[in-house]
């Protein structure tokens, strides 16, 4: 009799997960709301400004833009997986979400992000063919190329989250139905779990080396290469001319892998929940919205193309 009340609350438990989000007053509730908001509609905004300036100006239609147009694409999904539930609990609305849901909201959420780490180390690729073989480069990097590496991508980000998405759905939750955190994530699910998540973590682990490492380790070599040509360059205006074909996307490697590395390259997922909160709070939202800015604020080509269509208005 005692099993089998067990197992119905077993199964009952794993209908709906509940997110608690962050705690505080109303007040702060609203403000967080507000914020989050704001920052949303701005990389929506952001990031669509990026794909319409290339796909409406010739002069970027070149791998280099395909790839950030992929980039910005992605962004918008990245932060939509998540954030309108982010921002349904901040305000005061239902807190549940359903276990289908559940899996779903994680499986998009780390495909998205996956797809970004190799999106990252193809662009930096691109960056070192253009500026270690610049006489090649044209016929190395064509646009079709490019867009066969940019779809290896997207199919190669979704296809590795598939089996740790299958795993977790293997997992009892016996004792609690309550997720300490703003999303569907691995972690919160191993930490909820009554089962052994020895393999999972495992497994999680892995994946999280091949992904994270993995791209970061063809970044770095590549930028290991960039940084050496630049610097057999005689002339100062022609290193600072080459380094800036490169320091946009330079600057959002350097903050993409600080935080992903933070979150997930680590043996055990049920530890630090706190300030895996903070930190998927800037993985999900301060990212994502950063990256238009600095390819704005720092590309001499986007700032050119969005003065003459700005113009053109």
């Amino acid at each position: 009799m005692g099993d089998r009340i067990e197992r119905e609350h077993s199964e009952a438990s794993v209908m709906e997960f509940i997110l608690l989000g962050f705690s505080g007053s109303p007040n702060f509730q609203m403000f967080i709301f507000i914020l989050f908001f704001v920052m949303y509609i701005l990389t929506i905004i952001g990031n669509l400004s990026i794909i319409i300036l290339v796909i409406t100006n010739r002069r970027l239609h070149t791998p280099m833009y395909l790839f950030l147009c992929n980039l910005s694409f992605l962004e918008i999904w990245y932060t939509t997986a998540s954030i309108p539930k982010i921002l349904a609990i901040f305000l005061g609305k239902s807190r549940s979400i359903s276990f289908a849901s559940c899996v779903l909201q994680m499986y998009f959420i780390f495909s998205f992000g996956c797809t970004e780490h190799f999106l990252i180390a193809v662009m930096a690729y691109d960056r070192y063919l253009a500026i270690c073989y610049p006489l090649h480069y044209n016929t190395i990097m064509d646009m079709s190329l490019s867009r066969k590496l940019a779809l290896g991508c997207w199919l190669s980000g979704f296809l590795v989250i598939c089996v740790p998405a299958y795993l977790m759905t293997t997992l009892s939750f016996c004792r609690s139905n309550v997720i300490d955190n703003f999303y569907c994530n691995i972690d919160s699910w191993i930490v909820l779990s009554c089962t052994d998540t020895h393999f999972i973590e495992i497994t999680a682990f892995c994946i999280a080396i091949f992904v994270i490492v993995g791209s970061c380790v063809i970044t770095l070599l590549s930028y290991m290469y960039i940084i050496s040509t630049i610097m057999r360059i005689s002339s100062s205006k022609g290193r600072q001319k080459t380094f800036s074909t490169c320091s946009s996307h330079l600057a959002v490697v350097v903050i993409w892998y600080s935080s992903t590395i933070f979150l997930f390259v680590k043996p055990s997922k049920q530890t630090s929940l706190e300030r895996t909160k903070v930190v998927s709070i800037f993985n999900l939202i301060v990212v994502p919205l950063l990256n238009p800015f600095i390819y704005t604020l720092r590309n001499k080509e986007v700032k050119e193309a969005l003065r003459s269509s700005l113009h053109r208005g």
